[in-house]
């Protein structure tokens, strides 16, 4: 007897399930990179209408919607599958969530499960096979150019990428899609005004190349640094399978998503051997230390400018300069820090300078120090150390009236001016109001505030039964659901002009549910005869009739045949047209 009961139960079981709708979102891949493409399914177990995907905002579709419908019978059960089918391409590395897909299946909505997918750096072989045209992947490559791969540590190197384009295709358009982060590295990149096309090979083939981006990289760290693939999204004109009268083909645009790959670099480390103490990380070739004065003899408390500048070609804005020592008897202000520095495809050159203000306090012949300036030298790969000459300063005395006063331990002292009228922003005489001393309670916001409410109560009450009496006109609802979808649709077409498949998608969908509000019929009983009955038994005129059965055809040739966009605009205006005599006759 439990046997029986448990069989029994399990028999019920099965068969609710099996009754139950099913409707959700499968992709290929949960993990893809940023050169690789997505293929996200939308997949139902009953008929439905109103099909209407997710924005896909983080996303470019480059295929679809593809829709595959499976209908079986096996043992005398049927098994139904209706498709909806996209390839998308990541606009940008991390991690996004693809949202809800809605469809109406026998009056209710269902939606789909959000899902979320993960997009990385592109990386070196694309395991999609949906991803490009292989003639577009055959002739199309970017490669990125290392300068030096063994580099020292802060010494220059240069990443130049370049595009090689085959003959055999043409690049209309370009895109950079992801950037490499650098993220071991101080980089700059260099301007390039115009790009020049130039001939040259790539594996042995002639090919055209552009150079699109130069960057400067410094190493910040020792060992082996990854360089991140620069990725770019490219519109390609591929030779296709039509031909003209003449024999020759047709081109079509595909877009490819190609990227540099990774490289890796193995940077040395400075060597300890005769590293100087005064040592600060400067790295170049033919650096050049001065010091300078803009004069040697002044007055005592007369300032003077004392600069220390390095040029040449190295590093320069990534260490520190030597600081300026000064005699006791004289004052020192910090520096003012100034940088003149190009950086080219060989690295940074130029000059960068510290500017003191120096002020003696007492007469005498006072001695600026030398500055000594150690850095490693890539020419001969070691180090060196700079001295500049010392500097001998003529101080006089002081001018009359400007001595320094006894006390101050080499200060200067200073006249503090008399100040006047030092409170003059400080308001006095004021306008100021007394506050009302009339009470809140009784007062006319009082009883506005207290009696406003009340009177929203009858209007919520008729809302209510208004909104009641509207959610219980299930026919009504569903006729003015589909009006509305019929403009939706219709002003969706109106903007897809240019784009075929979007088109009369959108404008075949405008006109089956402007069918189903004016006739009151779902989308499986719509025949062209059953349309044409209907139409003209509610007192529609036989042209306009044959007119929109027109619309309909022009929507199902479209699936097949290539159309101008003049025909895309004919067709929307003819809709419009009959639409609005349409609805003027039913």
């Amino acid at each position: 007897m439990k046997t029986k009961l448990l069989l029994l139960f399990t028999l019920l079981v099965t068969g609710l399930a099996t009754g139950q709708v099913q409707f959700e979102a499968k992709v290929s891949k949960s993990k893809l990179g940023v050169n690789e493409r997505l293929r996200v399914d939308f997949v139902m177990n009953e008929d439905g209408d109103n099909f209407n995907p997710p924005s896909f905002s983080n996303f470019t579709v480059v295929g679809g919607p593809n829709q595959a419908v499976s209908n079986s019978w096996i043992n005398g059960k049927r098994s139904y599958s209706k498709t909806y089918s996209y390839f998308l391409a990541p606009k940008s590395r991390g991690t996004f969530t693809i949202g809800q897909a809605e469809i109406t299946i026998e009056g209710n909505i269902y939606k789909t499960t959000p899902v979320q997918v993960e997009v990385t750096a592109a990386v070196d072989q694309p395991t999609d096979g949906e991803n490009s045209d292989y003639i577009a992947s055959e002739n199309l490559h970017l490669v990125a150019e290392i300068s030096n791969t063994n580099p020292y540590l802060n010494e220059a190197i240069t990443v130049v990428y370049k595009l090689y384009v085959s003959p055999r295709i043409n690049v209309s358009d370009w895109r950079q899609l992801d950037n490499p982060k650098f993220s071991d590295f101080w980089s700059q990149n260099i301007d390039i005004n115009r790009l020049e096309v130039e001939n040259g090979t790539y594996q042995g083939e002639p090919y055209r190349f552009v150079v699109l981006r130069k960057t400067v990289l410094y190493p910040q760290k020792t060992g082996k640094l990854n360089i991140e693939p620069l990725t770019l999204n490219i519109s390609v004109e591929v030779p296709g399978n039509r031909r003209d009268i003449f024999g020759n083909r047709f081109y079509e645009t595909v877009d490819k998503v190609v990227a540099a790959g990774n490289r890796v670099i193995n940077v040395k480390p400075l060597p300890e051997e005769g590293k100087p103490a005064d040592f600060t990380g400067a790295v170049g070739k033919n650096l050049r230390l001065r010091v300078t004065t803009d004069k040697t003899e002044l007055r005592a408390t007369e300032s003077l400018q004392a600069k220390t500048e390095v040029t040449g070609q190295g590093n320069l804005k990534l260490f520190d300069l030597p600081p300026l020592t000064v005699p006791a008897s004289m004052e020192k202000y910090e520096p003012e820090y100034l940088e003149k520095v190009n950086t080219t495809i060989n690295g940074m050159q130029g000059s960068i300078s510290n500017t003191y203000t120096l002020v003696p306090q007492a007469p005498g012949k006072l001695v600026v120090p030398p500055v000594s300036f150690s850095y490693f030298d890539l020419n001969s790969q070691s180090y060196k150390t700079l001295t500049s000459e010392e500097i001998l300063l003529d101080v006089a005395a002081a001018p009359a009236g400007n001595q320094q006063a006894s006390g101050t331990s080499g200060k200067v002292a200073q006249q503090v001016p008399a100040v006047t009228n030092q409170f003059r922003y400080i308001k006095l005489n004021t306008s100021l109001r007394p506050v009302g001393e009339e009470p809140f309670m009784g007062s006319v916001l009082f009883w506005s505030l207290l009696l406003t409410p009340l009177l929203f109560i009858p209007l919520v009450i008729l809302f209510g039964k208004k909104k009641r009496a509207r959610a219980g006109d299930i026919k009504g609802n569903r006729i003015r659901k589909a009006d509305k979808l019929a403009r939706k649709y219709l002003s969706e077409a109106k903007r897809n002009l240019g784009d075929q498949v979007k088109f009369y998608e959108s404008l075949e969908r405008a006109l089956h549910n402007y069918l189903k509000a004016k006739l009151h019929i779902q989308t499986s009983e719509m025949s062209k005869e059953r349309i044409k009955e209907l139409l003209e038994s509610k007192g529609a005129d036989a042209a306009t009739v044959t007119e929109f059965n027109e619309l309909l055809k022009s929507c199902e040739f479209a699936r097949y045949t290539p159309a101008s966009n003049v025909a895309m605009q004919q067709d929307y205006d003819k809709a419009v047209r009959v639409i609005s005599e349409l609805d003027k006759q039913v």
